[in-house]
C-alpha cells in the first residue's frame, strides 16, 4: 500500500518507471482525508500511463514540461501565463477525455464576457490567441497522447487575427515627429533607428556597439530584448529569418557613431538603449501632441519604413530581405501598398494581340 497515515493528515508514496525504464519515486504529504491522497495517486499513475482519464490541469503539467526548453523565454511566459490565467481555472479538473465542444463553446462565451482590469472586453486579436493556445493543447494531446479529436477546433475560433488597420507615418510626418525629438537625444536616435532601419522594438534594444560596422555601413540584427518577470533577457531574433544584416544611409551612421560617443565608458557588448518600452510610448506621445500627427504604434514605424521602400519601388523580395520578413509575407500584409500593374499587364496583352492580328494579315 502506497498511502499511510503520518501523524493526523494522509502521504503517498508513488513509484514508477520513465521513460528511460528506471525506476522512480515521488511523495506528497498533508493529505486531509484518505480519498484525498489516492485520489491524488490516481491522477499521477494517469500522468505516468498517458492516460487521458487526467485531469486538464494534469494534462497543462506535461505540456508545460514537454513544451518549456523548446520556446523562447518570452513566447513561454505568454503561454504559461494564459495557461494558468484562462484555461486551467476552467478546463482544470476535466477530464481530457471528458471535453467536448460543449464546453469550449461555453468557455468561449465566458471569454467574450471577459474584461481587462481597466473594464475594457478583450480584443479580438486577444481572444484568437487564448482559443488558438486552447486549440495548441489539445492537438498536442491528439498528436501525442491518442486524444481522438481537437474539440476547440470542432468548436469554431473565435476573435479575429488583425485588431486594427495598418497605420504609418509619410516621411514628412516623419521628420516633423523626428525634430521635436532632437531635444532628448537617446530619443531621437532610437526612433532614428526604428523608422530608416525598419527594426523592431525588441531588435532596438537589444543593439550593442559591436553590432555596428560603420565603415561598411553595416548593421547586424542577431538578438532581441525582452522584459520578462523584471529581469532583462536576450533571446535570438523572433523568426529564422530576423537573423540578418542591415546597411544603413550615410547620414545614420553619422548620428549613430556620434551617440556612441555621447556614451561613458561604454563595453563593446553592452546595450547601447537602456530605456524601456513604456518610455519611448511616452516619448511617441509627446510628439505626437506637439505635432498633432496622428497617433500610431510604435511598431508602426516599421510599417511605415516598409511604405517607404514601396513608394520608392523596391520589390517584395527586397525588402522581406531588409525587415526579416518572407517575401510572401510582404505581399499579402501591403498589397494595398504596391502600385497596381492591372493597367500595365492589359496594355501588353493587347500588343501582343496586335501583333498577332499583323502577322496574319502579312501572310500571302
Amino acid at each position: 500500500m502506497s498511502v499511510y497515515k503520518d501523524g493526523s493528515k494522509w502521504r503517498v508514496i508513488y513509484r514508477y518507471t520513465d521513460s528511460r525504464g528506471e525506476r522512480k519515486q515521488t511523495q506528497k504529504r498533508g493529505f486531509s482525508t484518505k480519498k484525498e491522497a489516492q485520489a491524488w495517486e490516481r491522477e499521477q499513475m494517469n500522468k505516468t500511463e498517458s492516460s487521458l482519464d487526467m485531469t486538464f490541469e494534469s494534462f497543462s503539467e506535461i505540456y508545460f514540461e514537454d513544451m518549456k526548453k523548446r520556446l523562447k523565454d518570452n513566447t513561454w511566459h505568454t503561454k504559461e501565463h494564459i495557461l494558468r490565467t484562462k484555461l486551467i481555472p476552467f478546463f482544470g479538473k476535466r477530464k481530457m477525455c471528458d471535453i467536448q465542444p460543449k464546453d469550449v463553446i461555453a468557455w468561449q462565451n465566458e471569454m467574450l464576457e471577459g474584461s481587462t482590469k481597466t473594464g475594457k472586453p478583450y480584443s479580438p486579436v486577444y481572444l484568437k490567441t487564448l482559443h488558438n493556445q486552447l486549440s495548441a493543447v489539445f492537438n498536442y494531446a491528439v498528436k501525442f497522447y491518442g486524444l481522438p479529436s481537437n474539440p476547440a477546433a470542432k468548436a469554431g475560433n473565435m476573435g479575429k487575427a488583425k485588431n486594427r488597420e495598418m497605420l504609418f507615418w509619410t516621411q514628412e510626418e516623419y521628420k516633423q515627429f523626428a525634430e521635436v525629438m532632437m531635444d532628448k537625444p537617446v530619443s531621437f536616435y532610437a526612433f532614428e533607428m526604428l523608422y530608416w532601419c525598419g527594426i523592431r522594438l525588441g531588435e532596438l534594444l537589444a543593439l550593442t556597439p559591436e553590432d555596428f560596422d560603420f565603415q561598411n555601413r553595416k548593421l547586424r540584427i542577431n538578438k532581441s530584448y525582452q522584459r520578462i518577470k523584471g529581469q532583462d533577457v536576450i533571446t535570438e531574433p523572433k523568426t529564422k529569418k530576423s537573423n540578418r544584416t542591415i546597411e544603413m544611409p550615410d547620414f545614420l551612421c553619422e548620428e549613430m557613431q556620434d551617440y556612441l560617443r555621447m556614451l561613458y565608458d561604454q563595453k563593446s557588448d553592452e546595450r547601447i538603449f537602456t530605456i524601456s518600452k513604456s518610455y519611448l510610448h511616452h516619448e511617441m506621445d509627446r510628439g505626437v501632441k506637439e505635432t498633432g500627427l496622428k497617433r500610431i504604434r510604435i511598431h508602426d514605424l516599421r510599417h511605415s519604413h516598409v511604405s517607404l521602400l514601396i513608394e520608392l519601388g523596391f520589390s517584395a523580395v527586397a525588402i522581406a530581405d531588409r525587415v526579416g520578413h518572407e517575401s510572401i509575407e510582404i505581399t499579402y500584409r501591403y498589397a494595398h501598398l504596391f502600385p497596381s500593374k492591372q493597367a500595365e499587364m492589359a496594355n501588353k496583352f493587347s500588343e501582343l494581340k496586335k501583333g498577332d492580328n499583323a502577322n496574319v494579315s502579312e501572310k500571302p
